[in-house]
């Protein structure tokens, strides 16, 4: 090699080194949760602001609403940039059939602290450290623990069931069915090639996170799940489309799964008062 070529080929190096590690920092940014906190309360219920430790030394924020001696609870998880408030619709009437609630808002979002990134394992690593807490709350039935959870929350709820045989009951709402896929729908919505970019943002943000997308997506989690769960999705979801809840119900291996698709989008449920009824009765048979 001439000497030239080696002093172009030296200098090359850290220059692709430092693209790279710039491509990386920008990835991390473009894909970081944005921080909403709460500006309310559980107002008109019986709350109780609390302070739940999880991995690696963080805290969360959560609000306990308790219904009472011995009841069942349920941990309640929001979705990507969600928080606890958002969760809130749920709150009064689940609490007046008699079930405690544990809000929480995942590290990296609303008043929890923050953290090196956030995740579907490190929601569902939130959702495990609350169901701890909560067992070890006097006034909750250890042995009737379940959870409810949204979006990136739900996939998270389905990934701590698939892993805790204590949950007794999963409520998931607007789960996608993939990582994988959800994030090539991110970036065709930013208008990013998938060769060679996107292939290498999915494969960087397996790298960081430590899981496979295959390992953690809920139509494979979900067929190692035995208690009662209910999938919950609006027909007229353009965040992730309805195909996907029909795509988790098809994977999954116990009878005890059951596909609740009502009208709504991604957020919004229209009637929440009717589908609440319908969470209820799911849980009234599952703890039951």
């Amino acid at each position: 090699m001439p000497l030239s070529a080696g002093i172009s080929w030296l200098w090359g190096v850290p220059l692709l080194a430092g693209g790279i590690g710039g491509l990386n920092y920008f990835i991390r940014r473009g894909l970081a949760a944005p921080r909403v906190v709460e500006s309310g309360w559980p107002e008109d219920l019986p709350w109780l602001e609390v302070t739940v430790p999880t991995v690696n030394d963080k805290n969360l924020h959560g609000w306990l609403l308790s219904a009472g001696d011995r009841r069942p609870a349920l941990v309640v998880m929001h979705g990507w940039g969600g928080n606890a408030a958002m969760m809130l619709p749920l709150a009064a009437p689940l609490h007046a059939a008699g079930y405690s609630l544990l809000l929480v808002d995942a590290r990296c979002h609303g008043r929890s602290d923050d953290d090196s990134f956030a995740s579907l394992p490190r929601f569902a690593e939130d959702i495990e450290a609350a169901l701890v807490w909560l067992a070890g709350r006097p006034e909750v039935d250890p042995l009737a623990l379940g959870v409810i959870g949204h979006s990136v929350g739900a996939g998270a709820a389905l990934l701590a069931a698939s892993r805790q045989p204590a949950i007794r009951a999963v409520v998931s709402l607007a789960a996608f069915a993939h990582p994988a896929a959800m994030m090539r729908r991110w970036l065709a919505g930013m208008h990013i090639p998938f060769w060679p970019l996107g292939a290498y943002i999915l494969a960087y943000v397996q790298r960081v996170i430590g899981h496979r997308f295959d390992d953690i997506a809920p139509c494979t989690t979900i067929a190692r799940i035995a208690c009662p769960t209910l999938i919950v999705h609006g027909l007229d979801d353009a965040t992730v489309p309805v195909a996907e809840a029909r795509q988790i119900y098809a994977a999954r291996t116990s009878e005890a799964v059951e596909l609740l698709l009502v009208p709504g989008s991604h957020d919004d449920y229209g009637d929440l008062a009717q589908q609440v009824g319908l969470l209820g009765d799911f849980l009234d048979r599952a703890f039951r």
